[in-house]
């Protein structure tokens, strides 16, 4: 089973999620993955490492400041961690996010070395993980399918009654809108979506219910 645990961190409440697969590996070494660390990072380690599970890797859908205010800690506390990052959103990780846009100030971590590229296949134990780039919040931004799992991690491209905003930096109204026909609204009805923000929803209620895409 793929295990999802959510938390809601960082200064603008950004959902984070670690997840493994509980049936491959030892019960006390199994990979974990993190997507988006908001902040906060030694809760995320400290749930890891209750539940036995190692993490190898942070996912980032994208590099704004609430969604890599996390990494420095999980990293400096995990050790041997890898980043991964759409290299379109290098630039906007090099000024920390944007988060001075805010008057705040974070750590982004080590740079990413893992370069996400649309149509990659990324691996939970047994459980693939497609990268799907899907800019317009962001150059950079990407989420992550997971069609055994039924489910897609969405970040900031599509929140449940609404979808990323567009009017920072790098941001495009009409590019997130094709993003979402074309990397979101083409999955069935039934898949997950388990946005950067708010609560989980479905490509199928989003599709009907959705006032941003009618």
């Amino acid at each position: 089973m793929l295990s999802i645990q959510k938390f809601v961190l960082g200064p603008v409440a950004t959902n984070t999620y670690l997840i493994a697969d509980t049936d491959t590996g030892e019960a006390d070494a199994r990979d974990a993955v993190v997507i988006d660390p908001g902040g906060e990072g030694h809760l995320i380690v400290k749930a890891a490492e209750k539940r036995g599970w190692k993490i190898r890797q942070i996912w980032l859908t994208h590099s704004h400041f609430d969604h890599i205010g996390g990494v420095a800690e999980i990293v400096s506390d995990s050790g041997g961690v890898v980043v991964g990052l759409h290299p379109d959103d290098l630039p906007l990780w090099k000024h920390k996010g944007g988060a001075s846009f805010f008057g705040m100030d974070v750590d982004p971590g080590p740079k990413p070395t893992l370069k996400f590229q649309h149509g990659q296949s990324l691996s939970v134990g047994s459980y693939k993980f497609e990268v799907r780039h899907a800019p317009g919040h962001t150059p950079g931004h990407v989420i992550f399918y997971c069609q055994a799992a039924g489910t897609l991690f969405s970040g900031d491209v599509i929140l449940q009654g609404s979808i990323g905003r567009t009017d920072l930096p790098g941001g495009d109204y009409a590019t997130l809108m094709k993003s979402i026909n074309e990397q979101v609204l083409s999955l069935p009805d039934d898949v997950r979506i388990l946005p950067g923000h708010m609560g989980e929803t479905t490509v199928g209620a989003e599709r009907r219910g959705n006032v941003f895409l009618g």
